[in-house]
C-alpha cells in the first residue's frame, strides 16, 4: 500500500520515511514478556515508559499496517489538556480530589509529551501556544462563560475569557463575540511524533512487526496472521492498544464504536494572511458549536483543520473509501471560511480522516487484570494526543506492579458499557449527529441553547 495517500501528515513526510516501507511481519511463533496490539501512539507510549522502567523486558508490537497508520498519524495535532468528560462531570461522578488530580494530570502531560519528544530527538513541530476557542453569537457566549467559570472552580486549567473588542482585534473572526484562552495545548506534527517514537522504542530493544493482523487473544495467547500464515504470541500481559479499530476484534465489539472525523489543508498561506487571520504559530482552535471543529497553523504555514459530521456505518465497518467524504470536505471548507474570511478562495491541497474510538458513556479508560492477562487503554473521543501518552505511563505503572499517583486517577479500572445492538446502533449514532449540526442551525436562528442538544446529550457526550 502507498502510505503516502494516507493524509497530508503522512504525505509530508513521506521521503524522509522511505515511502513507508513496511518492517518484516512476524516471521515465526513468539513468546514475550509483553504483547502490544496496535502500534499507534497507546501502544508505543505503553512500550516506551515500561522501558524506562525495565529495559530488559521483552516487547513486542503487532500491527496491521505501519505504525501510526490510525488515529495517531491522522489527528488534529493538538496535544491539549481536553479528556472528554469535564471537570465538573468527573467531580459528580469521583468527587472533587478525584477530578482535580485527574485535569492536573493532564495538564502535565502536556509538557511531558514535549519533553520525551526533546529527549528521543524526535522533531514534531512541537510549539506550546494554547488553544483559542471563539463565542459566535449568544449561546456560544454562554459556553465560554461556564468553561471559564469551570475553570475558576477548579483552578487547574488557567482558561482566560477574551472580550469581543480583544478577540476582534487580534484575530479575523468578524462575528466573534468573544473567545477562551486556555495555555495547556501543543500544535504538533502528529505523524512526525508517532514515527519518531516507533522509532525510539526500537532503539531501545522492542520488536514492531508490521504487517500482522491480529486475530484475537486469551489468557496472554494472541494469535496473528502474518503474510498469510496463521501464529501464536505468547505474553505475560496482551495490551489491548486499538482504539476505534478495536470494534473489530471480538475482544472489543460493542465496547467502541468507530466514529470517522475528517480534515482539511490548504496550501501554505503567506504571512500577510496569517497577520490578518491572527493565529500564531502553536496556537490551535475552534469554537463552541455542537458538531466540533478543530484546527492549527502547521509549521510550514497551512491550515490543517477538521471536524466532526462523518457518519457512522452499519456494523461498525471500517473501510479505507470512508476516509474522505465530498460532501463532509464541502462542509469543512464553508466553516473554515465562515470562520476566517481571509481564506476565501484558498485552495484545498489534501482532505483525509479515519476513525476514532467512541465508547457508550463517552469516558476514557486504562486498566489491567493480571488474572486474564490484559491491560487496555482508550475511549479517547478524538482527545487522544496526548491522552495516550498518560495512558502509556499508567499502563507502564499498572504492569509493573507500582502503585503511584497515576494509578490512582479515577479513569483507572473504568469500563464502559457496549453500545446497542444493530440496527439501533446505526441509528443511534446518526441521529446523534444529525442533531448536532441541526442544534447548531438551532442556536444560530433562536439565539437560544437547543432543546434538540439537551435531548440528545445522553448519547452525544454533551
Amino acid at each position: 500500500m502507498d502510505y503516502r495517500g494516507v493524509g497530508f501528515w503522512f504525505d509530508s513526510i513521506a521521503e524522509a520515511e522511505d515511502d513507508f516501507r513496511p518492517r518484516p511481519a512476524l516471521a515465526e511463533d513468539a513468546t514475550v514478556d509483553v504483547a502490544i496490539v496496535g502500534a499507534g501512539l497507546t501502544g508505543l507510549w505503553t512500550a516506551y515508559y515500561l522501558q524506562e522502567l525495565d529495559p530488559a523486558l521483552r516487547i513486542l508490537l503487532l500491527e496491521r499496517e505501519v505504525a501510526g497508520f490510525g488515529a495517531s498519524g491522522r489527528n488534529g495535532g493538538w496535544a491539549s489538556s481536553l479528556f472528554p468528560w469535564s471537570a465538573s462531570a468527573l467531580a459528580e461522578r469521583y468527587g472533587r480530589d478525584a477530578a482535580v488530580a485527574l485535569r492536573s494530570a493532564m495538564v502535565a502531560t502536556v509538557d511531558e509529551v514535549g519533553r520525551a519528544a526533546e529527549a528521543e530527538g524526535i522533531d514534531c513541530d512541537y510549539v506550546r501556544g494554547g488553544t483559542v476557542t471563539f463565542a459566535r453569537g449568544r449561546v456560544q457566549l454562554e459556553a465560554a462563560r461556564a468553561e471559564f467559570a469551570e475553570s475558576e472552580e477548579f483552578g487547574v486549567d488557567r482558561v482566560s475569557l477574551l472580550g469581543t473588542a480583544t478577540v476582534r482585534s487580534r484575530f479575523g473572526v468578524p462575528d466573534a463575540l468573544a473567545a477562551t484562552y486556555t495555555p495547556a495545548c501543543a500544535r504538533v506534527h502528529p505523524a512526525k511524533l508517532v514515527r519518531g517514537l516507533a522509532r525510539a522504542v526500537e532503539r531501545r530493544g522492542a520488536t514492531i512487526a508490521e504487517g500482522t493482523e491480529v486475530r484475537g487473544w486469551r489468557n496472554g495467547v494472541v494469535r496473528v496472521t502474518a503474510d498469510g500464515v496463521d501464529r501464536v504470541v505468547r505474553a505475560g500481559t496482551v495490551v489491548n492498544a486499538t482504539e476505534g479499530y478495536g470494534s473489530q476484534l471480538p475482544q472489543v465489539g460493542r465496547r467502541i464504536l468507530p466514529l470517522y472525523s475528517l480534515m482539511i489543508a490548504t496550501e501554505p498561506l503567506p504571512e500577510a494572511t496569517w497577520e490578518r487571520i491572527g493565529i500564531e504559530h502553536g496556537q490551535t482552535f475552534a469554537d463552541f458549536r455542537h458538531l466540533i471543529i478543530y484546527g492549527q497553523r502547521t509549521a510550514d504555514n497551512r491550515f490543517a483543520f477538521g471536524g466532526r459530521g462523518a457518519r457512522y456505518h452499519l456494523g461498525s465497518t471500517i473501510r479505507t473509501d470512508y476516509d474522505r467524504s465530498p460532501r463532509v470536505r464541502d462542509h469543512l471548507v464553508r466553516a473554515l471560511t465562515e470562520l476566517f474570511p481571509a481564506v476565501s478562495g484558498v485552495r484545498v491541497t489534501h482532505h483525509w480522516g479515519g476513525p476514532l474510538g467512541v465508547p457508550r458513556d463517552w469516558h476514557a479508560g486504562v486498566g489491567f487484570d493480571p488474572a486474564a492477562k490484559e491491560a487496555w487503554a482508550g475511549g479517547y473521543v478524538g482527545d487522544g494526543l496526548s491522552t495516550t501518552n498518560l495512558a502509556g505511563r499508567t499502563l507502564a505503572d499498572l504492569l509493573s506492579g507500582r502503585r503511584t499517583a497515576l494509578t490512582e486517577l479515577p479513569w483507572v479500572g473504568h469500563r464502559s458499557p457496549s453500545w446497542e445492538p444493530e440496527p439501533l446502533r446505526f441509528v443511534g449514532a446518526n441521529a446523534g449527529l444529525v442533531a448536532m449540526e441541526g442544534a447548531d442551525l438551532e442556536e444560530r436562528l433562536t439565539g437560544r441553547p437547543s432543546l434538540v442538544a439537551k435531548a440528545m446529550a445522553p448519547l452525544t457526550g454533551h
